[in-house]
């Protein structure tokens, strides 16, 4: 089977996991995730690190895109530019389930991803799926690192699962940043970086 229908086949399964998540209330009730003053070491700390770098980038790009172009998409059939950071932070707020975490009150799985278009409230919600996350991460014990994780009908780990929300989130950044040129906004990390040789080269 193609890759993009495995893709497709394996975020139903998620979709069909959590339609049965009990939700009620404000969705973001609880309190951010305070960044640990210390590295954390090991597995986990490798995690948040890739986590942390993922999220800088996406919140950039989110604030970069003026409000008009959230509704920007490069073809019909596939996600806006609101969407797709939706889309991640559907999934920050989702895949912790599989180890065990379950997602605010309040969230539907199933409408999340569509529920705002709004930009101030888009930011506002992926800052919020990626302190859920950090904290999904820092809540994993040591010694269940190797525990058993049925992932979408794949045989997995914790850490494993764990893996996931890094590379899902740098796929979407990869295609943020897409998105961002294709709407005529530079990553603001490149632009400074851009400012900077020019400013040496002067």
């Amino acid at each position: 089977m193609p890759a993009i229908h495995v893709r497709k086949a394996l975020f139903g399964a998620l979709l069909l996991l959590l339609a049965a998540v009990p939700v009620s209330g404000p969705v973001f009730a609880q309190a951010p995730a305070a960044k640990p003053a210390t590295p954390v070491p090991g597995v986990k700390g490798d995690l948040l690190f890739w986590i942390d770098d993922a999220q800088s980038k996406l919140i950039e790009l989110a604030e970069a895109i003026p409000a008009e172009k959230y509704s920007w998409k490069p073809a019909e059939g596939v996600r806006t530019i609101a969407q797709v950071f939706m889309h991640a932070a559907t999934a920050n707020f989702g895949i912790p389930t599989f180890i065990g975490v379950k997602p605010p009150d309040g969230f539907d799985f199933r409408t999340y991803e569509t529920s705002t278009t709004d930009k101030a409230e888009v930011i506002k919600r992926l800052k919020a799926s990626f302190d859920h996350t950090r904290n999904a991460v820092l809540n994993i014990k040591d010694a269940d690192m190797d525990n058993p994780v049925d992932l979408f009908g794949n045989k997995t780990t914790v850490r494993g699962t764990a893996m996931l929300f890094v590379t899902h989130n740098h796929e979407h950044l990869g295609q943020m940043i897409a998105y961002a040129r294709s709407v005529g906004v530079t990553p603001p990390w490149t632009a400074r970086e851009q400012a900077a040789m020019k400013d040496a080269a002067k």
